[in-house]
């Protein structure tokens, strides 16, 4: 399995980037013997005071109950001796940490001073101090530096820091590089960590279902709050403690959070753990807000190391994970996760002197270097990648299914069109035989039948030749009657009407019977009929005006065709005798007549009186396709 690089990265950041006591130029001096004092004046105590000769740093009970009796507990002053040989430049005082303020003072003259806690405001300084000495006041030879570092009324510790005496230029990296790690780098990660939390708890809104996401935006959250702590150095003393009490939360529930994210990543749900660590994660601000600010000692000695056995589990946790996956990503949170929990416990230390850490390495306790601000970081970094490679892989994993869809629907639509080409071309195959079908049955019924009746006539003698004639003309007739109907090219009813009318025009004209043709279909006078249909509308017509010349003796005739709302109307009226035409209704033309309106769901009407026979078709415009 491969490891992460991130571990090793990270501890040669901390070892070069961080400033330490053994990295200080040789021109630099470091005052680590100085005489102290316990005392709250405004101006260096004189020397007949009982000062007391320490090593620094100086790190001490600063209640009132350790101190001297007499003694005031609000400041401590310290007093070194050092040359300044002449053509080094400028010179400064540098020290790594002031928490509560206090003042510097050379030779008696007060150079610099760093505002204390009074009754309006509350400070805390995490920055570097960084003082330039006057040229005017500084001596070749023993010179006399004074510094009064005040004590906070809740500092359960009195720490002061060596103090490190030289030349303004080489002095100035050092305060450079420290001053980035502690103060720049916490304004940079509360704004990141502030912007990035509401970017991703707004995708979380958007997707509850994704808790990962909530998760680490409330991790990123509570880290850029816990982080402001460094930013703001001084705040209203009426709201100390609710600053306090913010801290302790933030730092509580980003410890939790991040417990519920690791749970949560390698697939372990467990309610009553999770509710367990928030209750826990609410004791600590809420001892705080009932006890009040001298409870924060205690407080955070307490209940900050109650924190830690949490993150040993996370980390436990998570190498569980890994050594279940095996896998690099499974590896780099565990990674992660251990130098955040290294760290946790490194500034546990240092805060509070535990595990004798200043005995151990007291040039890097003097420092006071906290690296979990940094390792937590790298804990979000990590946390975002592993976010990131998530969504990355369900963009793939989309991707890859978009891409299996669209092959599966472009060998539907494949296979959809085949089956279409080969239904049309059977569509086409089967309106071909139906209109053979239909030719064949209308050649058979009315052509077929007619010249099978004349021959036999013709072969009994019963026609002569002018019957021949007749004959041969009605089955041309007929030919042609279904020809205009069925023509594969010409569904306009009014075309084969047209046809109709020219030839029985004729026809009525020599058999002495005038006819009058009303033709009516809109505007258009268009009328789109399906072949067949149109074959039915035409052989009624012909059936009705047959009857008319065989049966009725009539004079005129009236042919009409309207079509009104949907439905076609065909009227054929004579004026012939009613006693001839109700002989043709008991005949063979009446009854077929009555079958083609049954095709065409239509009704047919046959009305007679002394004015003669009038033979009426109404049936839909779409009916009988």
């Amino acid at each position: 399995m491969r490891r992460s690089p991130w571990p090793w990265l990270f501890l040669l950041l901390c070892l070069v980037g961080f400033p330490a006591t053994a990295q200080v130029n040789e021109r630099i001096h470091a005052l680590v013997q100085v005489q102290s004092l316990h005392a709250d004046d405004a101006e260096p105590p004189a020397d007949d005071r009982p000062w007391s000769t320490i090593a620094l740093p100086d790190i001490a009970s600063g209640s009132p109950a350790s101190l001297p009796s007499g003694t005031a507990a609000g400041a401590t002053w310290y007093r070194a001796v050092f040359d300044a040989p002449e053509g080094t430049g400028d010179w400064a005082v540098y020290l790594p940490y002031l928490y509560n303020g206090g003042q510097f003072w050379l030779n008696g003259q007060r150079v610099a001073e760093v505002a204390e806690s009074d009754a309006e405001r509350h400070v805390r300084w995490d920055r570097p101090h960084l003082v330039p000495l006057p040229p005017t006041a500084l001596r070749s030879a023993a010179n006399v530096l004074a510094i009064r570092a005040a004590v906070a009324g809740d500092e359960p510790l009195r720490r002061f820091p060596r103090i490190q005496v030289g030349p303004e230029a080489e002095l100035q990296p050092v305060d450079d590089r420290r001053l980035f790690w502690v103060r720049t780098m916490p304004q940079i990660t509360a704004v990141v960590c502030l912007l990035v939390s509401v970017f991703v708890l707004f995708i979380w809104w958007r997707r509850r279902a994704e808790v990962l996401y909530g998760l680490f935006g409330l991790a990123a959250l509570l880290w850029g709050m816990r982080t402001l702590t460094f930013v703001v150095e001084q705040v209203p003393a009426d709201r100390w403690l609710a600053w306090r009490v913010l801290y302790l939360a933030a730092t509580g529930g980003f410890i939790v959070v991040m417990a519920i994210f690791t749970m949560q990543f390698v697939g372990l749900r467990k309610v009553r753990i999770e509710r367990a660590m928030t209750l826990y994660a609410v004791i600590g601000p809420l001892w705080l807000l009932l006890q009040g600010v001298a409870a924060e000692p205690l407080v955070n000695r307490v209940w900050t190391a109650g924190l830690i056995p949490i993150g040993l589990a996370i980390l436990v946790l998570s190498l569980w994970h890994m050594a279940r996956e095996r896998t690099v990503a499974a590896a780099v949170l565990p990674a992660a996760l251990v130098i955040a929990v290294v760290a946790g416990v490194h500034d546990y230390a240092v805060a509070w002197d535990a595990g004798g850490i200043a005995r151990l390495w007291p040039a890097w306790a003097a420092e006071r270097i906290f690296l979990l601000h940094h390792a937590a970081n790298l804990l979000l970094v990590t946390m975002g990648g592993l976010l990131t490679l998530r969504f990355i892989h369900t963009l793939a994993a989309l991707e890859d299914l978009n891409q299996t869809l669209e092959a599966k629907v472009d060998d539907r639509e494949r296979a959809l069109a085949d089956n279409f080409a080969r239904m049309a071309a059977l569509q086409q195959q089967t309106a071909a035989a139906q209109e053979r079908q239909l030719i064949m049955r209308e050649i058979h019924d009315g052509l077929g039948s007619r010249l099978f009746t004349s021959l036999s006539r013709v072969e009994r003698g019963d026609m002569d030749g002018g019957q021949i004639a007749d004959a041969l003309r009605g089955c041309i007739a007929d030919m042609r009657l279904a020809l205009d109907a069925l023509a594969p090219d010409q569904h306009d009813f009014h075309a084969a009407w047209s046809s109709f009318r020219h030839r029985w025009q004729g026809q009525l004209e020599e058999a002495g019977v005038q006819p009058s043709w009303t033709l009516d279909l809109g505007e258009d006078q268009a009328l789109e009929l399906p072949p067949k249909a149109a074959l039915q509308w035409l052989r009624v017509a012909q059936e009705a005006l047959t009857n008319v010349l065989k049966h009725a003796r009539a004079t005129r005739v009236a042919i009409s065709l309207r079509r009104d709302a949907g439905f076609v109307e065909l009227e054929v009226a004579d004026n012939g005798q009613a006693a001839a035409g109700a002989r043709a209704n008991r005949g063979r033309g009446m009854v077929n007549m009555q079958a083609r309106a049954r095709q065409l769901q239509g009704l047919l009407e046959l009305e007679q009186d002394a004015g003669g026979t009038r033979v009426r078709l109404r049936a839909p415009v779409q009916a009988g396709g």
